[in-house]
């Protein structure tokens, strides 16, 4: 497992914070460490995911994202 911190932009609530959860966990080989407003920690299996997969999760629910 590697793990990845994400800045994460468009989050402003607890809300947003549920759905960045919600996105990361429907990506096969990902398990969330945490996610607060504006970041989002998670490790992921590299043999089953790219960051760009984890990335790509992320923009389509709304929230884009970049590797810290």
């Amino acid at each position: 497992m590697e793990k990845l911190k994400l800045a994460v932009s468009g989050m402003s609530c607890g809300h947003c914070v549920g759905r960045v959860k919600k996105a990361l966990t429907a990506v096969p080989g990902v398990e969330v460490k945490d996610v607060t407003v504006g970041e989002a920690t998670v490790e992921f299996d590299p043999t089953l995911q790219s960051v760009a997969a984890v990335l790509a999760a992320l923009d389509s629910a709304g929230y884009p994202a970049s590797v810290r």
